[in-house]
């Protein structure tokens, strides 16, 4: 059976889903304002105890790409693409605790949550052999799904069972209540999970024989960097003509001012 799924394989599915992988995993703002959203949904639904609104906080999470980025960089040993995965994890790590801790303190008594602890933030304070099952199993489902186009609708179902972005949500709440043990635990189940499922996806991709190509995720790399690149030089070319705009403005008002000034003195 493993024989007959992998080399069922297309070469085109391959490329198609490393390009989209490495697409997907980049560190632009869209990615990170989705990871916050998503982390800010996850702390509602557990400041309520809603397991509804904690799951669509993992339908709308982007965590789960640069995780499979680590995993297809250490197939195909190649440390850029790891370094680039593992930067946008921190970054968004960077922003989504300190939103969920900003969201806690605010809405924490509002919904009730005093000294008590719900329910569903308890359940991601225990890291357990389960848990670690659970994404390894996912990560293999994520990975195989990844290259198969027909099977791409099963990811947002892996990303709920893997549960990436509620752990996040639970450290800024343990942030929100200085509560150090809360915070530890699940931070250490977030890793965990991401460890478990880069073990198992490392397992698919390497059956899939992706390490051939490195010189593909190379060429994306270099590409989705540059188009990163240019949104940035652009934006920053938009911010400045806005500047100099503004200082125009300014500069014609202290004229029109001068000038009014100038006509009064020699009225005078």
């Amino acid at each position: 059976m493993a024989t007959t799924l992998f080399r069922t394989l297309t070469e085109e599915d391959k490329n198609e889903a490393i390009k989209r992988l490495i697409e997907e995993s980049t560190p632009r703002d869209d990615f990170f304002l989705l990871a916050v959203l998503s982390v800010l949904m996850a702390v509602f639904g557990l400041l309520i105890d809603s397991i509804a609104v904690v799951i669509g906080s993992m339908l709308i999470a982007p965590l789960l790409s640069p995780i499979l980025g680590i995993s297809l960089g250490v197939v195909m040993a190649d440390p850029k693409l790891i370094f680039r995965s593992l930067l946008t994890i921190g970054k968004a790590v960077a922003w989504t605790v300190p939103a969920a801790a900003i969201a806690t303190l605010l809405f924490s008594y509002q919904a009730g949550l005093g000294t008590e602890l719900t329910a569903e933030i308890l359940a991601r304070t225990e890291p357990s052999v389960i848990n670690i099952a659970i994404a390894i199993i996912a990560g293999a489902a994520a990975s195989f799904a990844l290259i198969k186009p027909n099977l791409n609708a099963s990811l947002p179902g892996v990303a709920i069972s893997v549960a990436i972005i509620p752990p996040l949500a639970v450290t800024g709440i343990g942030l929100a209540r200085l509560d150090w043990a809360m915070m530890t635990d699940s931070f250490i189940l977030f890793v965990v999970n991401g460890i478990a499922i880069i073990f198992a996806s490392m397992i698919i991709f390497s059956l899939m024989n992706l390490y051939v190509k490195r010189p593909l995720a190379d060429k994306e790399i270099l590409k989705e960097d540059a188009k990163l690149e240019k949104e940035k030089e652009e934006a920053s070319d938009d911010k400045q003509e806005k500047i100099d705009i503004t200082k125009n403005l300014v500069l014609e008002k202290v004229n029109e001012v001068l000038e009014e000034v100038e006509k009064k003195e020699k009225s005078k």
